[in-house]
Formats: structure tokens, C-alpha cells, sequence
């Protein structure tokens, strides 16, 4: 029989610190000998069915500027709307696509990018279908809990509108702040910490 121990706290969050790239992404920080490629750098290979895309953006702070030094992870469903998990349970998922992906941003520019696949629709938990999106999670150094937001596709304007999930956000106008901008297959999704263009937040 497990017994609560009523006496321990709980372990206080605390931000990334400056390091965050050298326990996430060793090789990115030219750190060689830990893993032979840094974990989630690649998403498809050559097999991998569905519309390839790249997704990239920046992350900006309170005051404008650009951060820098963040790590930023994505999942997402398939092309066919499955994910590549155990507790997926509609069918099984393209084995040749991961889901999930890592890059840091870069120290010059703070550019990330993931070169993936469109995904398909997913249910809700209530059954409806989300339209197809990509979850996101930014950690950095100044941010005491991991952000979780989600991208969404411009041209998928029918399925944006009746999302169980956007259909949630008050204001109206914030919508705007989780929906990527299209250039051909590039979707471009800029993050904004803080400010009037503030990023739409889960609480995950």
C-alpha cells in the first residue's frame, strides 16, 4: 500500500536557465560523443506520406527583442490525422513519421525551423474535429513553466472557424496570434511572449 507523505512540498518550477541547449540539443552546441544526432532534428524521411512543409518563426520577448537562446518542441498527428503514440487507438499511424520534433533557435538570427508534413484533423474530446494544427512548447531561460500554444493553417479557414479550441478564445481578435502566415509550403509562426501581439497560451 502506497501512503501519502503529507510532509513533502512540492519541487518549485524553475526556468531553463542559460544552459537549455546543452542538455537538449548537445550537438547544436557543437557537443559531440552524447547522442549521434540531437533528439527530434528529424521528423520525415523519404517514405513519409503527406504535403511536406517547413515551419519556422522566431520568438520575441516583453520588449521586442528576439530571444535567442529558447528550445522549441512539436507534435502533431500524421497526414491521415493519427498520432504515432501508444494510447492512439483510431488506427495506426504512418510508422516513418515521428510526430515530434526539437530544434533550438539559432544565437545569430533566433530563427527555428522543422521541416515535417501538414497534418491531418483530429477529434476533440468531446468528438468534434479540430482542424489541423501543430502543438508547440517553448521553453528559456526567464520562463519559469513551459509555454504550450498550438499553429494553425491560414487557407484551412472553414475548419478554423468551427474548432472547439478557437472557438474558446474570447477576444476574437486573438485568434490571429496562433495562426501561421503562408508563403507556398513554408508557414511562418512567430511567437510573442508578452505585449498588445501576445501569443494565445494553453493551460496545460
Amino acid at each position: 500500500m502506497v501512503q501519502e507523505l503529507g510532509y513533502l512540498k512540492e519541487t518549485p518550477s524553475q526556468t531553463a536557465g542559460p544552459y537549455v541547449h546543452i542538455g537538449l540539443t548537445p550537438n547544436f552546441c557543437d557537443i559531440t560523443g552524447v547522442y549521434q544526432s540531437d533528439l527530434g532534428t528529424e521528423m520525415v524521411n523519404d517514405k513519409t506520406v503527406g504535403e511536406r512543409i517547413t515551419v519556422t518563426g522566431r520568438i520575441f520577448d516583453g520588449a521586442g527583442a528576439i530571444v535567442r537562446d529558447a528550445v522549441v518542441e512539436i507534435w502533431q498527428a500524421d497526414s491521415a490525422g493519427l498520432y504515432n503514440s501508444p494510447s492512439e487507438m483510431r488506427g495506426a499511424a504512418d510508422p516513418t513519421f515521428t510526430g515530434w520534433g526539437r530544434c533550438a533557435t539559432r544565437a545569430e538570427d533566433g530563427i527555428y525551423t522543422f521541416e515535417t508534413i501538414k497534418p491531418g484533423r483530429v477529434p476533440f474530446k468531446d468528438g468534434r474535429t479540430m482542424a489541423p494544427h501543430i502543438s508547440f512548447w517553448i521553453v528559456a531561460r526567464g520562463i519559469n513553466i513551459g509555454l504550450h500554444t498550438r499553429m494553425y493553417f491560414p487557407e484551412e479557414t472553414d475548419a478554423n472557424n468551427s474548432d472547439p479550441l478557437l472557438l474558446r478564445i474570447e477576444h476574437r481578435e486573438r485568434v490571429a496570434t496562433i495562426v501561421a502566415a503562408r508563403n507556398g509550403s513554408t508557414y511562418t509562426f512567430d511567437i510573442r511572449l508578452q505585449g498588445d501581439k501576445e501569443t494565445v497560451f494553453l493551460d496545460i
